[in-house]
């Protein structure tokens, strides 16, 4: 069944990828426009015609994510005077700390939550602040992956294009119609979608329970859409209030990866070589489904140490019995090796050898589908790097699609790279040591220190999963969020500096003996080889510490 399951979802992805690349060719090329987006830079002052130097893009990019980062904060710490309309609850107003990491969280579509979203936010916060910052987050990630895309389809060009216009674009032609599709049919499936107070019924056990209501269904869709991920409920995916049914469960699974699979063929429609952009798929989707088949064959395998009691299968601890085993590995694989981290199950609850995966895939970076447009271009580091070091490995000139990579490429591709595991490896650090750090561990041993470990991967990440028993203070507000900003802005900035710089270079469109070609299977297995070195030399130490031990302490019959 799981099989079958994953056989589907891949034939929809590969369906719907194609026609989506398309349309979006035409919306970032100017194809479509219309009297409303002109009347919009009137409004708001914009000149499409202005375009920017990478500086100028990534400083707009940068400002526009801090006032909507503040705006969102305030919402987030004035709701008790919302209103009984926006605030049927009377929720109080966010405590500062957590306002600042969700703030930080949902800007960097990380959505990482130190909250219960149905007891702490106000449905104005839930709209207001955390929906909105899905779709700016979204737009800003999608906007600079095709400014990165114009770096290499431009030759002796000082500019990558408009960020406002780009955003605009974004917001208005890809994530309004796309999030309101997806809001109508997760309605349909049965997500709620009102203003009225949660409900107070008796259960078959004749005791009191409250049944969560709410904006559901429009913020499911940005939330997945965008590459974002923070639930409206604690239980996220989970939940049946999110995720009610195998149909919804689809609906969530495609809409997460949808475009990040249609921006590799953008790139190569835009670059005027399609091959090259199916072979940039190719790459993610042998990675997505390895990861999908490694953790259902672990999570299949069951705990032994349930079995010792007679208790035979999978491992059903923190599944939903809706879902059960058959769905773990599709949905881990989505979510970890996207932005989003929206899953239908307890990671916490994981064996050792599927949470590995889920904390490998967030180890190799935002490269594996990842966020809306931050994942395209974090691959692209990647693929700028192969061509350099198997280009001169066998003697051929390093070029990528026509554009010579020299010094200055192969710096900011290293700067965008190593900036990733830095963060981590020292935020998990300073963590281990500290008795702040320390302090709201729920696990001892190998358990323990993954939780940790997998907190600051999943936030430098911006994918936002957590093991739960990692529990909140103000140490990990402060780090993670810190974690967030540095994941999302120190990868953008020297990776639109690369796209500047390739920018500027003359196109080289002969190809000759010497040149090492990137759109064959060849580069695949390259590009997958130099991923996986590159992860494997920073990470695999801590990995070993953390699930590599804890698995082989649970098959001597010790848990944590």
């Amino acid at each position: 069944m799981p099989w079958i399951n994953a056989a589907v979802f891949v034939a929809l992805l590969i369906l719907l990828a194609a026609p989506l690349a398309r349309y979006l060719d035409a919306v970032f090329t100017g194809k479509l426009q219309n009297r409303l987006e002109h009347g919009f830079y009137r409004l708001c002052g914009i000149d499409p015609a202005r375009e920017m130097t990478w500086q100028q893009y990534a400083r707009a990019a940068i400002a526009l994510s801090l006032v909507a980062t503040l705006a969102a904060y305030a919402i987030m710490r004035t709701q008790q005077w919302h209103g009984h309309f926006f605030n049927p609850q009377g929720f109080p107003n966010v405590a500062p700390w957590i306002a600042w990491n969700t703030a930080l969280s949902f800007i960097t579509t990380t959505d990482w939550q130190f909250y219960s979203g149905e007891n702490t936010m106000s449905y104005l916060s839930q709209m207001a602040a955390l929906a909105w910052l899905n779709f700016i987050a979204g737009a800003i990630g999608l906007a600079a992956g095709v400014a990165v895309i114009r770096g290499f389809t431009r030759h002796a060009s000082a500019t990558l294009g408009n960020f406002w216009v780009d955003t605009t674009r974004s917001l208005f032609y890809v994530l309004l119609p796309l999030c309101m599709l997806f809001a109508i049919a997760f309605g349909a499936t049965g997500i709620p979608q009102n203003f009225a107070p949660y409900l107070h019924v008796a259960n078959a056990q004749h005791s009191s329970q409250q049944i969560t209501g709410g904006p559901i269904a429009s913020q499911e869709a940005p939330k997945l859409v965008g590459g974002n991920g923070g639930g409206f409920v604690a239980a996220n995916s989970a939940s049946p209030n999110e995720n009610p049914t195998g149909v919804s469960n689809l609906l969530e699974l495609l809409s997460i990866w949808l475009l990040p699979a249609a921006l590799p063929l953008l790139f190569g429609r835009m670059v005027g070589n399609r091959r090259a952009g199916q072979m940039l798929l190719a790459t993610i989707l042998v990675f997505g489904l390895t990861s999908f088949a490694c953790a259902q064959l672990a999570e299949q395998a069951g705990n032994p140490l349930v079995h010792a009691l007679g208790v035979h299968g999978g491992n059903m601890e923190g599944k939903e019995v809706r879902f059960g085993v058959a769905n773990a590995g599709l949905s881990l694989a989505v979510a970890s090796d996207s932005g989003t981290g929206s899953s239908n199950f307890a990671y916490d609850s994981l064996t050792p050898l599927g949470g590995l995966m889920a904390l490998v895939n967030l180890e190799l970076g935002e490269v594996i589908f990842g966020g809306v447009g931050s994942g395209l271009y974090g691959l692209l580091v990647f693929a700028v790097l192969t061509v350099f070091i198997c280009g001169l490995m066998v003697g051929r000139t390093p070029e990528y699609l026509g554009k010579r990579i020299e010094r200055r490429e192969v710096q900011y591709s290293m700067l965008a790279i190593l900036v990733f595991p830095a963060i981590i490896l020292f935020a998990t650090a300073v963590a281990l040591i500290t008795p702040q750090g320390l302090a709201t561990l729920g696990n001892a041993g190998p358990h323990g220190f993954t939780e940790i470990l997998y907190a600051f991967s999943s936030s430098a990440a911006n994918n936002g999963s957590a093991f739960a028993g990692l529990g909140p203070n103000v140490f990990y507000d402060f780090m993670t969020g810190a974690a967030m900003i540095g994941g999302r802005f120190l990868t953008m900035v020297p990776t639109l500096a690369l796209a500047g710089s390739l920018a500027a270079r003359p196109l080289n469109d002969r190809l000759h003996a010497g040149t090492f070609r990137s759109d064959n299977a060849m580069f695949v297995a390259l590009l997958i080889g130099v991923i996986l070195l590159v992860s494997a030399v920073t990470f695999l130490p801590a990995d070993v510490l953390g699930p590599v031990a804890e698995h082989f302490a649970l098959w001597s019959g010790r848990t944590f």
